[in-house]
């Protein structure tokens, strides 16, 4: 993936001195004056680059989420034999990364909140990608959506409440109880279309994820009335509307 700060070396300098300082001594620590000093260059130039302290902290969301969205590309299978158990690997390395790397996953979380950065958008195709082989699957027990925001908040939540607990307490096992009810949350041990979940609101949720987007033998007015039908379908299930 090319980036601005890998064509552009002064930038990239800068935002790697930014990225040591964060996470050496926390946010206190990238002042414009450190970070320049650090990079080697003088102040000036970062406003010339970045504008203010707040647009080098964007550049550095944006560097941290590159570099994580190129970890998550090495291991991103577009066919998975278990989309579970992929889930599964995919929040695990969420999680280890804001339990490794606190300062910077806080900084990326609330650039994450503006929504602007490519390399975020990114990430978050392929979770979407994730949940909707969970719904093609019949695995998923609520809408598409809400599956994402439970995906995203229990990982979020584990990492805070990971450092906001004394080192000498913290518990690995807390990471799995909180990773594994969030696969309860939306999946089941089996997958829904069984007797876990009887009746068609499951079978709609897997025919409307499997639904291409063009598909030739259905108008676009009756494409649009299929998916209706099966929002409504999947809704009356329990699980919750959800987009069509």
């Amino acid at each position: 993936m090319v980036t601005r700060d890998s064509i552009d070396s002064p930038r990239r300098r800068i935002v790697e001195a930014a990225v040591e300082l964060l996470e050496s001594g926390g946010p206190g620590a990238v002042s414009t004056r450190a970070v320049a000093a650090a990079a080697g260059t003088q102040p000036p130039a970062i406003y010339r680059l970045f504008g203010d302290k707040e647009g080098l902290l964007e550049a550095v969301a944006e560097h941290g989420y590159a570099q994580f969205l190129e970890r998550k590309r090495e291991q991103f299978d577009p066919a998975p034999q278990d989309p579970v158990e992929e889930l599964r690997r995919g929040w695990d390395m969420v999680v280890g990364f804001g339990v490794s790397r606190p300062e910077l996953f806080a900084v990326m979380n609330r650039a994450a909140v503006r929504g602007s950065d490519t390399a975020h958008r990114a990430g978050l195709e392929i979770l979407q990608g994730r949940v909707r082989r969970l719904a093609a699957g019949g695995w998923l027990r609520v809408s598409e959506e809400l599956a994402a925001q439970i995906i995203q908040a229990t990982g979020q939540g584990a990492v805070v409440t990971w450092h906001s607990t004394p080192a000498d307490r913290r518990d690995p096992a807390l990471l799995t109880a909180l990773r594994e009810s969030m696969i309860a949350a939306i999946t089941g041990a089996e997958p829904v279309t069984s007797a876990a979940e009887p009746g068609p609101a499951a079978a709609a949720r897997a025919l409307r994820a499997a639904l291409p987007d063009d598909a030739d033998v259905l108008t676009d007015a009756e494409q649009r009335l299929l998916r209706e039908w099966l929002t409504r379908l999947a809704a009356a299930g329990g699980g919750g509307a959800s987009r069509a």
